[in-house]
């Protein structure tokens, strides 16, 4: 496997649409608005309409930057047609854009998906895949939006119980370089170009565990990093906890990211999340002042 080329310094800036953010110490919170009927997390409690609005709101209050919005979960399940995903996030996208003024990101692997909600106002393709759709980055690259590059072993949807791998993390490090120069190859740069280890995805706990564990070894890729880790089924398998008690594992997982280096926290519970990331912003001001 070639080197991986690494900038050794974590990103200091982050676009989404027209504003920039200073995430050399201070990480954003994005809170997670599902629009599907069979989440691992929410069991579609969120899926009627009115009920989404309500919760994208309740994220808004309790402090996040970003919301991001899914019509089809990672996991296998029931066949959703591109048709049944429009429908489920064009008009999600729309009424967070014009009610809420926070960035907004589409949950998608799809090009036409990512493109239809750019065209309504969200300003990130949040994509699990890997870019797999040839037309994904140049859609985002046309609408001036930013993109999350993920690791995933085999596909979206895809079952992966046998997960194996050489050096996990230099396997995912490789990856996440390689996605980021494809996106800036595309038009898209640095500053919009975000990268994920992709955590369940196609790993084991051990595999997840480890990669949370070198996130400033991905930090140093040189893109803002993000940490997906919130509920995830290493934190249920590490502590023996149902999806319902793993509140403590997450915040502790974000703490640990936002030290190592990570910038965004995709996560379900904002306000804690958000207490967190301010705790972590005042150590590592009194840490940079004292260099």
């Amino acid at each position: 496997m070639a080197a991986v080329a690494e900038s050794g310094e974590i990103a200091g800036l982050l676009e989404l649409g027209g504003r920039r953010f200073d995430i050399s110490e201070r990480a954003l919170v994005m809170g997670i608005a599902n629009r599907t009927p069979d989440s691992f997390y929410d069991k579609g409690s969120y899926f009627a309409f009115d009920a989404f609005l309500s919760h994208c709101e309740r994220l808004v209050a309790e402090g996040a930057e970003i919301i991001d919005i899914g019509g089809v979960k990672a996991g296998a399940g029931p066949e959703v047609s591109e048709e049944e995903e429009l429908e489920r996030v064009v008009p999600a996208v729309a009424a967070v854009a014009s009610r809420f003024d926070v960035a907004v990101s589409v949950d998608t692997w799809k090009a036409a998906v990512a493109a239809a909600c750019f065209a309504e106002g969200a300003v990130v393709g949040n994509d699990i895949s890997g870019f797999s759709d040839p037309g994904y980055l140049p859609a985002a690259a046309a609408a001036g939006a930013s993109v999350v590059a993920t690791h995933i072993r085999l596909a979206p949807r895809v079952p992966d119980p046998e997960a194996s791998y050489e050096d996990v993390v230099a396997t995912v490090a490789a990856r996440l370089a390689d996605l980021g120069q494809r996106a800036e190859s595309a038009g898209i740069p640095a500053a919009r170009v975000v990268v994920d280890a992709g955590l369940d995805l196609g790993k084991t706990t051990a595999h997840s565990l480890a990669l949370l564990g070198a996130s400033s070894r991905l930090a140093a890729l040189g893109y803002p990093l993000l940490l997906s880790a919130s509920n995830k089924t290493f934190l249920g398998e590490l502590l023996d906890l149902p999806v319902d008690r793993r509140r403590d594992a997450s915040l502790a997982a974000a703490a640990l990211g936002i030290a190592g280096g990570c910038r965004i926290l995709r996560v379900h519970d904002v306000a804690g999340t958000v207490r967190v990331r301010e705790m972590l912003a005042f150590i590592l001001a009194e840490r940079s002042g004292q260099r």
